[in-house]
């Protein structure tokens, strides 16, 4: 016996088959062309995470490989090579013997990521409350995005600043940049007092131990005691020990002496106790954007005597007196104030 299905049954599966493949097929919203756009957006990353690395390591002055190029971009070997392998068709990449440079076209394209990730990192750092944990994954996100036009708009609405929050130099949309100088932390000796002016973003585990140290370019410090294991130093009125792999990825510059004759010894303001007295000498550079601005707001400027006036049970928030007005502090927001120690208070 031959069954034969109810017509209107028929046409809904056709209509429904007929709706799969449009969804499936579709040029703009089908998925495979969503997974096609998909895998070129990846592919585009990846080229543009290539040519960044590849040119940063050029403006710092060293070398760019295979292998540093699969780390950067956690890649397989194969995979860097692949990369750098679509990077040569376009003409944008050489590789000669084991080290990679940029062909003059791979170098604009490269500046120009390199200079929208910076200057997106100074805009976050200056405009936002966001932590320097969160700067380098957004500004990862933008450099992708943002025509040289938008780059330029941003620059001079920052003011066209020289350096990114680390303390890397911003080029220039002509590709013109001010050399870092400095040293590693690893090579000061003991008792030389330094100044930091850079610190290494890269790898994201080792930055993030920096942050949590409260370390930030153009805080002083000087070194105590190191060794092959540890590295400790005094900054900022605070003790910090890290080993010299993380150490390494500080860059300091010797502070002229007719400058720490004039530095007094600076301390934070948590440090104080209940009664105790001592001048503001600033708020910490780490303190940034809308946080920055309302603890100067509050009356937290250089030269102001400040007095530890209440303290809660658990020690946080603590009461300050400032200019004869009562202000409650978090602990961390208190050891983004600098302060002399309680006896120059009256000095």
């Amino acid at each position: 016996m031959l069954l034969t299905a109810d017509p209107l049954t028929a046409l809904l599966v056709g209509l429904a088959a007929l709706a799969g493949l449009v969804l499936l097929f579709w040029p703009r919203g089908g998925l495979l062309g969503q997974r096609r756009r998909l895998d070129q957006l990846s592919a585009r990353v990846l080229r543009e995470d290539a040519l960044k690395h590849i040119g940063t390591a050029e403006l710092s002055g060293e070398q760019a490989t295979l292998e540093s190029l699969a780390r950067v971009l956690e890649v397989t070997a194969g995979k860097a090579s692949r990369v750098v392998e679509d990077l040569e068709k376009r003409g944008m990449v050489l590789r000669q013997k084991s080290e990679l440079r940029l062909t003059s076209s791979g170098r604009d394209y490269a500046l120009h990521i390199i200079r929208t990730h910076r200057l997106w990192e100074r805009y976050l750092a200056d405009t936002t409350g966001l932590s320097e944990d969160e700067w380098h994954r957004q500004a990862h996100r933008q450099e992708h995005t943002m025509s040289p036009s938008q780059v330029a708009a941003l620059s001079a609405q920052l003011g066209n600043p020289t350096y990114d929050p680390h303390g890397d130099p911003i080029p220039t949309a002509g590709g013109e940049f001010v050399k870092s100088e400095g040293q590693p932390l690893t090579d000061v000796r003991p008792g030389e007092p330094m100044r930091i002016v850079h610190l290494e973003d890269e790898p994201d585990a080792v930055y993030r131990q920096i942050v949590a140290e409260g370390l930030y370019p153009g805080m002083g410090l000087r070194v105590l005691e190191k060794d092959h294991e540890r590295i400790r130093f005094w900054a900022d009125g605070e003790e910090h020990v890290l080993a010299p792999s993380i150490a390494g990825n500080i860059s300091v510059v010797p502070v002229p002496a007719a400058q720490v004759e004039e530095m007094p010894a600076a301390a934070r303001l948590s440090s104080l106790k209940l009664g105790e007295k001592a001048r503001i000498l600033g708020v910490s550079r780490a303190s940034r954007g809308n946080e920055r601005r309302r603890l100067l707001d509050l009356g937290f400027v250089p030269g102001t005597v400040v007095e530890v006036a209440m303290v809660s049970p658990v020690n946080d928030p603590t009461a300050y007196r400032v200019r004869g007005t009562l202000i409650a502090l978090r602990r961390d927001q208190a050891n983004m104030i600098q302060v002399a120690s309680p006896e120059e208070a009256a000095k």
